[in-house]
């Protein structure tokens, strides 16, 4: 079981657009995945899929109102969702050192779980950090995202996370920071390169996924090429601890 906080210290970099289309691409392969919403002072994922406002919100279950099982939806495509709420007010009372309670809890119910932190460094990003097992990094091609970048991945690292990898977003080809110089800055892989396409925009404005709008398009085809990478990843991991078990106990 995983969870993996998608962060950037960047806003706009399309983060939450990440978070959304590998959370339902991993769904797609088989996986049960929920998909946390933890920034909860400006949340998105609920506007970006339709449902700005739920009875039970993470929140909620922060203020220890409420069960985990109480605040997670269930998506039409079967993705599971934590929505936070849009309510500023709701934040009174908020424990943010119970979210690694609530992800260590749906750990045992979900293969995956994708954590969509905040931008930039504050405090609900570092609880997503901490509540989460590695960090996947996404950025773009331009020199502020990348040192942004760069600043997560120090922080996540210090904190004691893997960082699974990069995501390049928005890429045009025109005019940016070439792919092998910014591994060598990150010093991580780049684990797919999402390209500037309309039709991301489209499905916003159809309050959904494009992985699911636009199956076919070139950026739903990244998203799912990414979530084929991290099940790649999580098979490699789990196919070495069974050998180390088997050697344990010859």
């Amino acid at each position: 079981m995983r969870a993996i906080a998608i962060i950037s210290a960047k806003g706009g970099v399309g983060k939450t657009t990440t978070a959304i289309n590998l959370a339902f691409s991993l769904n797609k392969l088989g996986k049960k995945v929920t998909l946390v919403d933890a920034n909860l002072t400006t949340p998105d994922v609920g506007l970006y899929l339709g449902a700005p406002y739920v009875p039970i919100a993470l929140q909620d279950v922060l203020k220890g109102k409420s069960n985990v099982d109480d605040a997670v939806y269930r998506h039409h495509s079967g993705t599971n969702i934590m929505p936070s709420s849009i309510s500023l007010k709701e934040m009174g009372g908020v424990n943010l050192r119970r979210l690694s309670e609530i992800t260590g809890k749906l750990k045992k119910t979900n293969d995956l779980l994708i954590i969509d932190a905040p931008a930039g460094l504050g405090q609900e990003t570092l609880a997503a950090i901490e509540a989460a097992d590695e960090c996947l990094i996404v950025t773009n091609a331009e020199l502020p995202a990348i040192t942004g970048a760069l600043k997560a991945i120090h922080i996540a690292e210090s904190m004691g996370k893997k960082i699974s990898g990069i995501v390049l977003t928005k890429s045009s080809g025109k005019k940016e920071i070439a792919a092998d110089e910014i591994i060598s800055m990150l010093e991580h892989p780049i684990l797919s390169v999402v390209p500037e396409d309309s039709s991301v925009k489209e499905a916003t404005l159809l309050r959904e996924a494009v992985v699911e709008t636009h199956p076919k398009s070139n950026a739903a085809k990244s998203y799912e090429f990414l979530a084929e990478k991290i099940i790649a990843q999580q098979d490699i991991e789990k196919s070495f601890f069974e050998k180390l078990r088997s050697a344990l106990r010859l």
